[in-house]
């Protein structure tokens, strides 16, 4: 475990959950990085759960307590009440951390925290926004309430050129005054190596929400596509919905049985390990219905040595570009998957080959100790030196 120096100046962070999906693994390392520097720092989440544990185990204080999260759901007039709620409740709650903990730099992690760079401007803190999110398919207004908010921030970081681009359609003054910082990602602390040949089954793996936008009804569509054709394939679904989404969770339970895909297609639920679900599977597939910023998942299949099928847009094509192994696929097209994994299939010496070479080249562009270095000499200086 790290230890910051008693004396070293204090950053609070500021995140909108504690799970282990994409913008939580990257907020660990942003933490990770700070106190490698030297600096306390102080996570300030809402709920309890997996990243609270990691994070504590790296040194940093950890406090739960309210705060708003924008959600879609709170977007609808009947919400509104309990929209007014959470802000007045998140706002005292902020200002009693700032208040307790004095921080020399708030670190506002996702643009689903509304209510922290005011605040911190409010306070004289100096503020950074880290920004995760390119929601290019909303309207420009909207878009523009969304990213308002961190004009209050001295220093903004972007993860991704499309999710710069987003901004800077929205909000040309506070793009200009971002930096694009790729996201570091951890790859497996050793690889394993793939199938030297496809006996059985193609094992195809979907890692992420469970959520419309992110596809998993396409895969299974594509599983069945297979099936049609000759081709049998396994596809293991990790992960879970938001709460409040359950029901879209038990849709892609009715139709795996609709479709006769019950030995077919697997649900494991959440797992906060995922390097033993990437090792056993052949192919990863990130088929995303809607823009994307980045591809963290994507990256972590390539880091894992395994073929990837990516939906071709936004943040994933930029994620995947460059490696021969990844796929590209339009969106919400099960045929297109299924001709993907179909392609691997029949040309698996090649695929594999290639996906070895791709995971060395992916680990030295999304380097932990880069992103780390980095992000902390965004947050302490404001900008990145020479």
């Amino acid at each position: 475990m790290n230890k910051p120096n008693e004396a070293a100046r204090t950053c609070l962070i500021v995140h909108p959950g504690a799970e282990l999906y994409g913008s939580d693994r990257v907020v660990l390392e942003s933490a990770i990085g700070l106190i490698e520097q030297g600096i306390r720092v102080v996570a300030y989440i809402p709920t309890t759960g997996p990243l609270s544990d990691l994070l504590r185990g790296e040194g940093v204080t950890t406090v739960h307590g309210p705060s708003l999260v924008l959600r879609k759901r709170l977007l609808h007039p009947k919400r509104w009440p309990e929209l007014v709620r959470d802000s007045a409740v998140g706002f005292l709650a902020g200002l009693r951390m700032i208040h307790r903990f004095k921080p020399d730099v708030v670190l506002v992690n996702t643009i689903t925290l509304p209510m922290w760079p005011i605040l911190a401007r409010l306070t004289g803190t100096p503020v950074v926004s880290h920004i995760h999110e390119a929601e290019a398919s909303a309207g420009r207004w909207l878009r523009r309430a969304l990213y308002v908010p961190h004009v209050a921030s001295r220093s903004v970081v972007t993860n991704s050129e499309f999710s710069t681009g987003v901004l800077a359609d929205a909000l040309p003054s506070l793009a200009r005054r971002s930096t694009i910082l790729y996201n570091g990602v951890p790859g497996p602390k050793k690889r394993k190596i793939v199938r030297p040949e496809l006996v059985g089954e193609l094992r195809v793996l979907f890692l992420g929400r469970l959520s419309t936008r992110k596809g998993p009804d396409v895969a299974i569509r594509a599983i069945k596509d297979l099936k049609d054709r000759g081709i049998r394939a396994h596809l293991t679904i990790a992960g879970a919905a938001f709460e409040g989404n359950e029901a879209f969770e038990r849709d892609l339970h009715d139709s795996v049985r609709s479709l006769g895909l019950g030995e077919q297609v697997a649900f494991p639920g959440f797992t906060p390990d995922i390097w033993p679900l990437l090792g056993e599977a052949d192919v990863l597939v990130v088929p995303s219905t809607v823009d994307e910023p980045f591809g963290n998942t994507a990256v972590e299949g390539i880091l894992a040595g395994r073929p990837v099928v990516v939906s071709d847009t936004s943040g994933l094509r930029e994620a995947a570009r460059g490696y021969g192994s990844a796929l590209y696929i339009q969106p919400n097209d099960h045929h297109a998957i299924a001709d993907a994994l179909q392609r691997i299939y029949e040309n698996w010496e090649d695929f594999s080959t290639q996906a070895a070479i791709d995971a060395v080249a992916a680990e030295e562009k999304h380097s932990l100790a880069t992103y780390r270095r980095k992000l902390a000499e965004i947050v302490t200086t404001g900008k990145v030196q020479a």
